[in-house]
């Protein structure tokens, strides 16, 4: 490996790496920090299979001071194809443990405080799930839109591989980890700025630009809705969309970091899997007009 020593140290994110697919993997093979000092957010959906996943994260791990965690929809999956029959919690335990042989950071672990220039600000990497609250227009009820999503062909494959055990739900697990997250955001100290990393935004805001709108009842929960203002969130990465961009809420910045599949990003300009910066912030990450935030 080589970096170039000595130069400040630099906060990056991604997501949605999909390494088992074979460009996927490359771009995994020549992504390399700027600096000895950089860490690296990846907000899941690393790749189903557990072997590929700590290939993934174990060349990250490798080149980056620190590789900071949250799992995806996918790693969660119990995949026929992969050799770890896992489900549910006993699936992202043995993630967990995984990680911490890598000297990778997950939502299990004490939350990090990035020192480097932006700082000093606390890394979170969450693991909240989805609970269905994000309904399509007209529905009522999980039972609603699941029938409405059926009607239009779009039913997300965590319907079949996501398996909640031992919670009767998925909603209920994610409920059971909304509250004990909550419990440990509120236990930061006030005045640290806060930047947490989740597989999905923690507001639903960035989905009003999905192709399938129904496809949002798969990509969060409205119990964390407030948490941008609550606890002093200074910028929130996400991906699971496939829409790299930046957004604005309420003042606070949403850097949805995901690479996507090669169908997707060969459309984009630019090279594919360039890793996002989150701190220092960059002159185009700077908050917008006031007509240009997202309300």
């Amino acid at each position: 490996m080589t970096t170039r020593a000595g130069a400040p140290g630099k906060l990056w994110a991604i997501s949605d790496l999909h390494v088992g697919y074979e460009e996927n993997r490359a771009l995994v093979e020549r992504t390399r920090p700027e600096s000895d000092d950089d860490w690296l957010l990846v907000a899941g959906d690393v790749a189903e299979t557990v072997a590929d996943i700590r290939w993934a994260l174990g060349i990250l791990a490798d080149r980056f001071r620190r590789v900071v965690w949250a799992p995806g929809n996918h790693e969660l999956w119990t995949h026929p194809k992969d050799a770890v029959d896992l489900r549910g919690v006993a699936r992202y335990e043995h993630l967990v443990e995984m990680c911490r042989e890598l000297g990778v950071t997950t939502p299990e672990d004490p939350y990090p405080v990035w020192e480097g220039a932006g700082g000093p600000a606390v890394v979170a990497p969450l693991f909240l799930l989805y609970d269905y609250s994000f309904l399509p227009a007209g529905c009522a009820t999980k039972a609603e839109g699941l029938e409405y999503a059926q009607g239009t062909g779009v039913v997300c494959s965590d319907e079949y591989l996501l398996h909640p055990d031992p919670y009767p739900s998925r909603e209920d697990w994610c409920r059971a980890r909304v509250a004990e997250t909550e419990r440990r955001l509120a236990a930061i100290p006030a005045d640290l700025p806060m930047i947490p990393v989740n597989h999905y935004p923690l507001h639903r805001h960035p989905t009003d630009v999905l192709w399938y709108p129904e496809f949002a009842m798969w990509c969060g929960t409205s119990l964390t809705a407030d948490w941008h203002r609550r606890f002093r969130v200074e910028t929130m990465v996400y991906g699971h969309l496939h829409i790299p961009r930046t957004t604005w809420h309420e003042g606070v910045r949403f850097e949805e970091v995901s690479v996507g599949y090669p169908r997707e990003w060969r459309k984009r300009p630019g090279p594919p899997g360039q890793l996002r910066r989150i701190l220092p912030s960059t002159r185009a990450s700077a908050a917008p007009s006031h007509q240009e935030v997202t309300r």
